[in-house]
């Protein structure tokens, strides 16, 4: 910096963040990188990268654009940009050159988009306050503007993707949600040819709804059907109706629009996140796995439920209820029925084993632990996806009463 004086007091980084507030808004995507970059080096910082997840979810890649340092993509695992991604934490690297490589986790609420990369010759208080602002902003800008432009998607495909994975992926909530009472996260495979799984959440007041679903069949056929089912549970979801008749308005729709040779498997829960009491519908899925102190303490049962688009009665409700620290694991047929060496199915043991052995090690949060577990149980497949394959998890953390009292 020569004998320049980089101001970063807290009025004026105020002043900046406000000035990038008024500025973005009317910006079209292409030129919020640069701005970005600009606002960045009036801080004293340089070679600034914008990096985001791939959809396969194992690198994170530079968004291309001008005055943007563009680097090669950096592995989720093992690499300082991978670590402030999993941990939604601020990572610092000190150079040999002199200065500090600063990664700064991208959080839009919990969900981590990216991470923001830079240089700075010092770092101190302020200036950390202040870069955390400014990644708040950055992904708040990136999420808004994604609406607008193919740009972001284009950095994050790293491989052609089918017309049904394109379906899905723009039907997901986030990937993931973090809040005091409750986590959750989820994967789908393949990423670049998933058709028929899919889940959605919503969390209500003090109730979380989920679902997983997989639709029969592949290809455009499938997506077109999981769309379908997940629409007509959202709205059933958000007319308020029982868990009981989510399954029923889902039936109906899906008998209805595809006749009785076509069904969907399901699993829909409510999770009280105030008391751990979780309700549970299950229409032909395999059971959940109840994980407890890292290890499978049971699989969930329920009452049998016919797949949905069968026209089956109103399903019966199975109730559990989960101690604090329990990790619900959900999962489609295409984890278990992948065939191994030797012909032989995956199977339940099998995964069960994976999950064993995975919480031997210690936690390193849930998107980074249900992301190692995926990667161990492809690795574990000999890297083959044959059909789409969900993982859908869900931590109750408990102790709402006191996450809130701040609020009162």
């Amino acid at each position: 910096m020569g004998e320049e004086t980089v101001d970063r007091s807290e009025g004026f980084g105020e002043r900046l963040l406000g000035l990038l507030l008024d500025r973005a808004p009317h910006l079209p995507p292409q030129l919020i990188a640069p701005l970005i970059a600009e606002e960045v080096a009036g801080i004293g910082g340089r070679d600034v990268s914008i990096l985001l997840q791939d959809y396969a979810q194992e690198l994170l890649v530079p968004l291309p654009g001008r005055k943007l340092h563009v680097s090669q993509p950096q592995p989720v695992i093992d690499s300082s940009a991978g670590r402030a991604f999993l941990r939604g934490e601020v990572v610092e690297v000190p150079l040999a050159r002199g200065g500090v490589r600063m990664y700064l986790p991208l959080l839009d609420g919990s969900d981590t988009v990216g991470v923001m990369v830079l240089t700075l010759d010092d770092v101190g208080g302020d200036d950390r306050r202040l870069l955390r602002r400014l990644a708040g902003l950055v992904a708040d800008l990136l999420v808004t503007k994604n609406a607008y432009t193919d740009q972001f998607f284009l950095a994050r495909r790293r491989e052609p993707m089918s017309v049904s994975a394109e379906i899905q992926w723009g039907l997901l909530p986030p990937l993931t949600m973090i809040v005091p009472q409750v986590a959750v996260a989820g994967m789908l495979e393949p990423a670049y040819r998933v058709a028929g799984d899919s889940f959605d959440y919503a969390l209500n007041d003090n109730i979380l709804h989920m679902a997983v679903i997989d639709a029969m069949g592949h290809g455009l056929d499938a997506a077109v059907m999981a769309t379908v089912a997940i629409g007509a549970y959202r709205h059933a979801r958000r007319v308020f109706v029982s868990l009981a008749e989510k399954y029923t308005y889902m039936d109906d729709a899906i008998s209805r629009q595809f006749g009785p040779d076509h069904f969907v498997t399901a699993q829909l829960m409510h999770l009280n996140i105030a008391t751990g009491e979780l309700e549970l519908v299950n229409a032909g899925h395999p059971a959940p796995l109840l994980i407890r102190d890292g290890k499978v303490a049971r699989q969930l049962e329920s009452a049998t439920t016919l797949p949905v688009g069968f026209g089956g009665e109103e399903p019966r409700i199975r109730e559990h209820t989960l101690q604090q620290g329990d990790r619900v694991l959900c999962y489609t047929d295409g984890i278990i029925e992948e065939h191994v060496t030797g012909g032989e199915q995956f199977g339940e043991e099998r995964l069960i084993h994976c999950v064993n052995r995975l919480g031997e090690k210690p936690s390193e949060g849930m998107r980074a632990d249900l992301r190692r577990l995926s990667h161990t149980l492809k690795s574990e497949r000999g890297g083959h996806t044959s059909d789409d394959a969900t993982l859908f998890m869900i931590e109750w953390r408990g102790g709402a009463a006191d996450h809130l009292a701040v609020l009162d």
